[in-house]
């Protein structure tokens, strides 16, 4: 009797859900069709043909952080090879024109476009802010990345489609509904091996706070919670037709996540480190002030609290009258009213700390004075734990700084690595690492930090935009054909 009535419920119920995966087939079948018609009907051009259109999907395209420069310099790279293309560009930044935005780039990055490149305003770009998700914060600005990518689609149908801010989510859309050939560019993998390490360690972090480090249950649910979004973040990262990334440790990461090995490759991001080399490299004179810069987004993963406590023990630990005062320049980009808020914050850090009249914020600045003042600094300083890559390190080293980096991620496995055998750079982790780094590095002779730069200059060459156009057209390729 139990048999039958099982069998009975059971039978419908499978039934139904038969019935139900075929409309969503349909549904998304029909979707697909009314997409291609729509991108036919939209493309051709006056005489009929339609151009090759190629999307970058780069919500925030007018900051002023790395990955903006990937976005122009690869946008660049291409117009170069493939004239007769229509590029286009998806991004949230109504406050600006497409001629404001393309102006910012050169100004900030000195990279000038070849040909005009076309702007598609979304307006739904909150979706994937931050703030709307106070908890599941990766699932939600995943799936608001979802919404936000079907708004691109249904303005602009593309032949191809590259992510360039690591919205992987976005992939099975384009790809699928679109029906275009995808591509994707990443900076940082939206979850990693080392965050499922973070909350399994119960380690106290700025995206782990103390209440679930200090709770076994709430320990095990967001373990649990972040292995189902590694999972669903593998399944969508491995529809990409092509992946690449942007280091070596970013690279161990998503082959292990995506499994994508065949058509995932290594591209280094493009530094200018041309404009870089051509500040004079010469043994320091004599000087009343050494300058220690730090050249980074205001976001919390850049920990820049670290650099200004470590500052402030340096200072405490100098004896007095035995060396030249020093400052602390921190260089970098506000996006929003947060960052502009956690500005605020380190400026009260530095009351706090007694260090407020040696520590100079330069936010949103332009090109030339990012230049000027990494040509005056003896020391570059870096602070994230496991940055991605790592530009900031290159142009410090390339400036001719002495780097000081965080021992982990690009920086320790790509950048301030030994080069000819010869010493690059240095790495440290905590407080107390930076601040006796900081002062061995001013105890050097002049004549022995000249010997560090010369060294980091000779390696930077691996990143200059001249290689990164080679291997990312060879990366790209398979896309065009």
């Amino acid at each position: 009797a139990c048999f039958r009535l099982l069998c009975s419920l059971l039978l419908p119920a499978l039934s139904l859900s038969g019935i139900l995966c075929v409309c969503l087939v349909v549904l998304l079948w029909g979707t697909r069709l009314w997409i291609q018609r729509k991108k036919q009907l939209s493309s051709a051009g006056r005489d009929g043909k339609r151009p090759l259109v190629v999307a970058f999907f780069h919500p925030y395209c007018n900051a002023g952080g790395g990955g903006e420069r990937v976005l122009w310099c690869a946008i660049r790279t291409l117009q170069k090879k493939y004239r007769n293309v229509m590029y286009v560009v998806y991004t949230g930044d109504r406050d600006a024109t497409g001629e404001e935005i393309v102006e910012g780039a050169f100004r900030r990055f000195n990279i000038k476009l070849i040909h005009p490149v076309t702007f598609v305003f979304l307006k739904k770009r909150y979706l994937v802010e931050a703030s709307l998700y106070p908890h599941f914060t990766l699932l939600g600005q995943s799936l608001g990345s979802v919404f936000l990518g079907w708004e691109a689609l249904l303005k602009c149908v593309p032949d191809i489609y590259i992510d360039s801010m690591g919205y992987a989510f976005t992939l099975p859309l384009f790809k699928y509904l679109g029906g275009c050939r995808v591509g994707c560019y990443v900076h940082y993998p939206t979850i990693s091996t080392d965050m499922l390490s973070v909350v399994r360690n119960q380690d106290t972090r700025f995206n782990n706070a103390a209440f679930i480090t200090n709770s076994p249950f709430f320990s095990k649910f967001k373990l649990a919670y972040y292995y189902f979004f590694a999972f669903l973040y593998g399944l969508v990262g491995s529809c990409s037709d092509v992946v690449m990334v942007n280091s070596s440790w970013t690279l161990n990461h998503i082959l292990s996540l995506w499994r994508a090995g065949a058509c995932t490759s290594v591209v280094y991001p493009p530094c200018d480190v041309q404009t870089f080399l051509d500040i004079p490299l010469e043994v320091e004179k004599s000087t009343s002030e050494y300058s220690i810069v730090s050249v980074g987004q205001f976001r919390p993963e850049k920990d820049h609290p670290l650099q200004i406590r470590a500052f402030a023990k340096l200072l405490k630990e100098k004896r007095v009258g035995q060396q030249p005062s020093l400052k602390l320049v921190l260089v970098g980009g506000c996006r929003n009213a947060q960052d502009e808020e956690r500005v605020d914050s380190l400026r009260r850090l530095c009351e706090e700390l007694g260090v407020g009249n040696d520590v100079l914020f330069r936010i949103n600045i332009p090109f030339g004075e990012l230049k000027r003042h990494l040509a005056e600094a003896t020391i570059g300083l870096h602070t994230m734990w496991n940055e991605h890559f790592g530009i900031g390190v290159v142009e410090c080293m390339a400036a001719g700084t002495v780097i000081l980096a965080h021992n982990s991620g690009g920086p320790k496995l790509d950048i301030v690595v030994s080069y000819e055998g010869c010493i690059t750079g240095f790495l440290a982790e905590d407080e107390d690492s930076y601040a006796e780094t900081m002062a061995y590095i001013l105890s050097l002779s002049p004549e022995k930090r000249l010997e560090i730069r010369e060294n980091a200059r000779r390696s930077v060459h691996r990143f200059s935009d001249q290689h990164f156009e080679d291997t990312f057209l060879l990366s790209v390729e398979p896309l065009f054909k």
